[in-house]
């Protein structure tokens, strides 16, 4: 089965430079154009750089997925590049939080809005050109781990998660009947394989920083748990440990899969959920894997840059 997007046009929001730029640059490797689109220019670019590096071609599209008008202003930006668009990856999100008795209602109302009202305005305009233009392209929507299970101190981040997850069952009977399919992909906690963000971490890292992805800038704020929390929840994550297959997943294993979902093999697959995480959600809860696991097959790798 020759897997390929050629001749498609993909817009991904949230292409920063783990999840993200991994999937712009797996669906650039299956043939397609990609636009890339963050809240911060500078990580668009970065991703587009990313792309071109290794032979695929690519724009940047900063703007905020929360904004209508910027949202409008960037999807025409696409068509006018290239004339459509067949392919939508909403992953742009803001992870972190706080416990429900400690979360500020503003943090509250940006995560909702980035996260879940993200998803609704770049699929309602991405979904509006593919209507208006009978195209029968593919929407996914990232959820996450988290939006199917309760993680303490992310009030927001799971509840929006767990909203997509309802959202893209919704929004893909009202573009059944246009030939439109949306699915979600549930990531987990990523192994990052983005060469030049493993080691800008490494440089944060020896600084004493920390989740650093480009020189000049944070990638998130981690704040579950910050200094001043009254409420904070207490309790450990071990994800290593609890991967049945004994690996974390990385972004490239998750391209592999969205890009599939995005071809036209998939064509009858909608409303559907789709995860790559060693086997950790169909773990029964209070299982713990042997600390001897053979291990999954090696990484097919697709980025051809080097350490």
């Amino acid at each position: 089965m020759d897997v390929n997007l050629n001749g498609k046009v993909a817009l991904v929001t949230g292409a920063g430079p783990n999840i993200g730029s991994g999937l712009a640059l797996m669906l650039g490797k299956y043939g397609a154009k990609v636009a890339c689109n963050d809240i911060r220019p500078e990580a668009a670019q970065a991703a587009v750089t990313r792309l071109e590096r290794n032979g695929i071609e690519a724009i940047a599209i900063p703007g905020d997925v929360s904004d209508e008008a910027q949202v409008k202003a960037y999807v025409q930006k696409v068509v006018d590049r290239w004339g459509h668009i067949d392919i939508l990856i909403n992953g742009a999100a803001i992870d972190g939080g706080a416990s429900v008795l400690d979360f500020d209602y503003d943090r509250w109302t940006r995560q909702i809005m980035v996260n879940l009202s993200g998803n609704f305005l770049n699929t309602k305009w991405v979904g509006r050109h593919m209507v208006d233009n009978k195209i029968k392209g593919s929407i996914v929507c990232l959820a996450s781990t988290a939006g199917w299970q309760g993680r303490a101190n992310s009030i927001g981040y799971c509840s929006s998660k767990g909203g997509i997850i309802q959202f893209v069952r919704a929004a893909a009977m009202d573009l059944a009947p246009h030939g439109i399919r949306i699915n979600t992909f549930t990531p987990t906690a990523t192994q990052p394989d983005n060469v030049q963000m493993i080691a800008a971490r490494s440089r944060a890292a020896a600084r004493g920083g920390g989740w650093y992805d480009l020189p000049d800038g944070p990638e998130r704020a981690n704040a579950a748990g910050q200094p001043g929390q009254k409420y904070h929840t207490g309790g450990t994550a071990d994800f290593a440990t609890m991967v049945p297959l004994g690996e974390l997943p990385t972004p490239t294993d998750y391209g592999h899969v969205v890009a599939w979902l995005c071809s036209d093999y998939a064509r009858l697959i909608t409303g559907s959920d789709f995860n790559v995480d060693g086997g950790a959600l169909a773990k029964y809860w209070p299982y713990v894997p042997p600390a001897e696991k053979a291990g999954p097959l090696p990484l097919i790798k697709m980025d051809v840059t080097e350490m």
